[in-house]
């Protein structure tokens, strides 16, 4: 990043757990005329903690992203409803040390997108909670091996007491040594001629385990492997709320044959999820999906992104060890398991372009993009295996502005070219809903192709369409065929697969995503049809650990629970609610519905306690047990709460118009607020209207492109002076239009 754009705010050194004096602060108060912004004004500390304070312009809902390794939501206050106001955040940093960089991020009110505050270093000296530090010295990456090899290890920490070694993911082996030296002894003939990984970690007094960058070496007369490329029609990427059911829980993956045929590829998402991590603690279940696919002639790519939080910023070189350390974790994956269990590509997901400033700060963001992607296929490369590389990229990046005359190893491209230069295949996220067209997929896939056809790369461009619910996104009605359906959907897939039939860059059509592909029918309305789920004999088990509730404010509290089974797939998880001790689990105790561990519960009243079940269901519509239950208390607020008090959807001139009133809930009075949502199902139009003296407000759709389908309303923001918006109250939230 230019410095003299992004500065350093201040740097705070920080001795847990004792208190000391601030440095640096942005002055200057938010004026009315100031474009949509984010800053850290202020920081003050205590024993483990520090409070951050700053303010922000036009937008809203502001999080702290911490060390790229976790983002947390900061407290705001904007009691005029102007999406003016500040926020505070208190960071515990009892299990840190050393320099922390913190960055403020809010979303813009208007185009619902990002920005971001400059960064803020923290200096924490809290030598409890520094961790070891572990490097392989010898042997030298790309080795090769073929006698007895000592393999040296430093360790800079201290208290350290135990240091281990490993090779291709086999049994820890001891290694000897002291004052920071280890060593252990590796014998090639134990394992054959083979690619190998080597791996060291050490552990401290404190219970601290870090794990070593890996080294990649050849054993014995073990060759490298160039990767080949390989059709990837359908392609779909599957998120970890999904792929680790189909990991974990086999039966899921009988649902997954009703919507994804053999020979086609999977874009496996492999994060870490929910504090699991399925490539390190689950690999004979990982193995066993990997080898089930490949029994049906799929193929397998894992998805990784940037390893950091949020994703994008592994991009940056500051980070750029942790995208190859993920990265790394399939390689290791690959070297530890049998060929049918093996990922036969990597699907990378690091979408640097979401950061405010990549247009600013060009060329450096993209050249540090493609450093990282290069940094990337450099292991894969020195691992000797064959694994197809591929990043996800956008539509836009031959032809945008930001994306021109990039200057990188001597040459001056598009960024698109840049990545197709590196990279085996490329995924556009080529997130349109009509085929033709000027701004269609077929025209903005095009430019990908013919240079991949200038180049001489061969199956080398993948089309990805969209079928998430976009609801907050610039521009939801025109990205997604969420609203068209599934006939719409492959009646413009036929056009461009005829439209690309006859190029030899072209590998096939992608979708994105698993879950939201599911869920599609074949068009809206009373004709709508659904992929036929398959039998299921019994109820799912209940969830393995009971619900943990915090109470983030006054209105919001966080949820977690345990993993349930099912002979099929849990397609979702029922979050229950009451404020009844000893309450039964109903229809009308119905909170929320949860794909995955975790739900925030929204919209609720100040001080007030509820309590909590969940109940997991299946595919079939079976439920099982309820979880015992939690309680929770929400905090106190000064603002009052208000709701929607009616809600109806109609059908007029060939478009839907809501029409709602917002009242004071307490008194009933109406209230003049601001009402932010879109339209769903058959429509997609994202409104902002403010509803008058009498509380009511009317927004009108889209055009309807369909002769049947169906329309419903979901609110986004209500904003108003002295109020919030207690959406847990609202009423008639699921009324819609069916023509």
């Amino acid at each position: 990043m230019p410095a003299a754009l992004w500065r350093t705010v201040g740097a705070l050194v920080l001795a847990v757990p004792l208190a000391v004096p601030l440095v640096g602060a942005v002055p200057g108060a938010a004026r009315a005329a100031d474009p949509p912004s984010v800053t850290i004004d202020s920081s003050e500390s205590g024993p483990g903690v520090v409070r951050l304070a700053g303010r922000f312009t036009g937008a809203y809902d502001v999080s702290l992203v911490v060390n790229g390794e976790r983002i947390e939501r900061a407290r705001v206050s904007d009691p005029d409803a102007d999406d003016t106001g500040t926020w505070t955040h208190d960071l515990d940093v009892g299990e840190m040390n050393g320099e922390i960089e913190v960055y403020a991020k809010a979303t813009v009110a208007q185009t619902r997108y990002g920005t971001w505050s400059p960064p803020l270093t923290l200096r924490v000296d809290n030598p409890r909670a520094a961790k070891p530090e572990v490097e392989i010295t010898e042997p030298a990456d790309e080795a090769r091996l073929t006698r007895p090899t000592p393999v040296r290890v430093r360790v800079a920490g201290t208290d350290v007491r135990s240091v281990r070694v490993r090779v291709n993911g086999g049994p820890w082996q001891r290694a000897a040594g002291a004052a920071g030296r280890y060593v252990a002894l590796v014998n090639p003939a134990r394992y054959g001629d083979v690619m190998a990984s080597l791996e060291a970690e050490a552990t401290d007094a404190r219970g601290h385990v870090t794990r070593s960058a890996t080294r990649y070496v050849a054993l014995g007369a073990a060759k490298k492997r160039r990767p080949e490329p390989h059709r990837q029609d359908r392609a779909m990427w599957i998120w970890e709320k999904a792929s680790y059911n189909l990991v974990l829980n086999p039966g899921s993956r009988r649902l997954l044959e009703t919507v994804l045929p053999p020979g086609s590829t999977m874009y496996l998402g492999v994060d870490t999820y929910m504090g699991r991590d399925i490539i390190e603690d689950a690999r004979p279940e990982l193995r066993d999906l990997v080898a089930w696919a490949h029994g049906r002639g799929m193929k397998v790519h894992a998805t990784v992104a940037g390893g950091t939080r949020p994703p994008y910023l592994g991009t940056l070189s500051r980070y750029r060890d942790r995208a190859v350390g993920e990265m790394e974790r399939v390689l290791d994956y690959n070297l530890s398991s049998k060929p049918a269990e093996r990922f036969d590509g990597i699907n990378v997901d690091i979408e640097p372009y979401i950061l405010p400033w990549f247009t600013s700060s060009k060329p450096d963001l993209q050249i540090q993009w493609l450093d990282t992607l290069r940094a990337m296929i450099a292991r894969r490369d020195a691992s000797g295996q064959p694994l197809l590389f591929g990043p996800a990229v956008p539509r836009w990046l031959d032809t945008s502005a930001c994306c021109t005359d990039i200057t990188y190893g001597g040459t001056t491209r598009t960024l698109a070219e840049h990545v197709q230069d590196l990279s085996d295949y490329i995924a556009i996220m080529d997130y349109r809903d009509q085929a033709d067209g000027s701004a269609g997929i077929i025209a903005q896939a095009a430019g990908e192709l013919a240079y991949a056809e200038r180049i001489g790369k061969p199956l080398s461009v993948v089309v990805g369409v969209e079928t998430l619910d976009i609801a907050t996104s610039g521009d939801p009605a025109t990205i997604t065929f969420r609203e068209e359906g599934r006939d719409a959907l492959e009646a413009e897939l036929a056009k461009v697969g005829q439209a690309f039939s006859g190029s030899p860059a072209f590998a096939g059509i992608a979708l994105h995503h698993y879950d939201s592909y599911r869920e599609l029918p074949t068009v809206w309305g009373p004709s709508a049809r659904w992929p036929e789920p398959p039998a299921d004999s019994r109820p799912p088990t209940g969830v393995a650990s009971p619900p943990e509730a915090v109470a983030f404010d006054h209105a919001t509290v966080d949820l977690t629970y345990g993993r349930a089974y099912d002979d099929t797939e849990v397609d979702f998880y029922e979050v229950h609610r009451s404020t009844e001790p000893g309450f039964t689990p109903g229809p009308g105790t119905l909170a929320g519905k949860a794909r995955g561990l975790s739900h925030t519960d929204t919209g609720l009243l100040p001080g007030t306690t509820y309590r909590y079940r969940i109940v997991p269901v299946d595919v079939a519509g079976r439920r099982g047990p309820a979880s015992d239950p939690v309680t929770v208390t929400t905090a106190a607020t000064d603002l009052r709460p208000m709701v929607v008090e009616s809600m109806a959807v109609t059908l007029d001139a060939g478009a839907a118009k809501v029409r709602l009133r917002v009242v004071d809930k307490e008194s009933g009075q109406p209230v003049a607020a601001t009402v932010r949502g879109r339209f769903t199902f058959s429509a997609g139009r994202y409104v902002t209207v403010t509803a008058d003296a009498d509380g009511w407000a009317t927004a009108t759709s889209e055009a309807l492109k369909l002769p049947t389908g169906e329309v419903g309303f979901a609110g986004h923001r209500l904003t108003a002076p002295g109020h919030y918006w207690a959406a847990a109250y609202d009423r008639d939230k699921a009324v819609t239009a069916r023509w």
